[in-house]
């Protein structure tokens, strides 16, 4: 059984869809006591930090995830979910995050950029595998996906599995044991992203 975390933030349709595309069934679930009956749990998220923790925090879901994940089992986070696995973000101030991989989320530095760039970070572009994982199992060393963000994490290069180019080197992607996310959206990055959905299945 695969949980995905609903607390409010993004529409969802796109994820469960991906999961359908793969042959999965994958249920809503906004019950935090029920979260430890699930195999496997996605934490979605579109919108700003401080929203999505206090979403979150509103009803226990937060604790609900971090004793997930102390459980073992596989979790995923995607775009703003990644990001909350993250011990804080600078995103409209500080804010606490769930502290499952140590690190922290900063703003794009636009000083670096060239002048052409601009934030969010929109579109396609392409992850550079750092490590072999089994959630990138049968794709390529390097493979585009579908971005979307105005921020990015900082972590030590132990939790980094992939990497991305925009304006300069960011983490896109990183692992802590059973414990995964990913910058941008599988479930709109057609071929390459139902790849990853269908490896996370396989976990």
């Amino acid at each position: 059984m695969i949980g995905i975390v609903d607390y409010n933030m993004g529409n969802l349709a796109s994820v469960i869809n991906a999961f359908a595309k793969v042959g999965a069934d994958a249920t809503l679930e906004s019950d935090p006591s029920k979260l430890g009956q699930y195999d496997k749990l996605i934490l979605p998220g579109v919108g700003a930090y401080g929203d999505a923790m206090e979403h979150l925090k509103a009803n226990g879901m937060d604790k609900a995830v971090i004793d997930f994940a102390a459980s073992g089992k596989p979790l995923l986070g995607i775009c703003l979910g990644m990001q909350l696995l993250f011990e804080s973000s600078e995103e409209f101030g500080q804010t606490q995050g769930l502290g499952l991989i140590p690190g922290k989320v900063v703003a794009f530095d636009e000083k670096k950029f060239d002048h052409h760039l601009k934030v969010p970070h929109m579109g396609w572009n392409e992850l550079f595998q750092q490590k072999e994982t089994a959630i990138f199992a049968g794709l390529n060393k390097d493979f585009y996906l579908y971005f979307v963000h105005s921020f990015h994490a900082v972590c030590d290069d132990q939790y980094v599995i992939g990497k991305t180019h925009y304006g300069y080197e960011f983490v896109s992607a990183v692992q802590n044991g059973n414990i995964y996310g990913i910058q941008p959206h599988p479930e709109k990055s057609h071929e390459n992203g139902l790849k990853i959905i269908e490896n996370f299945t396989k976990l």
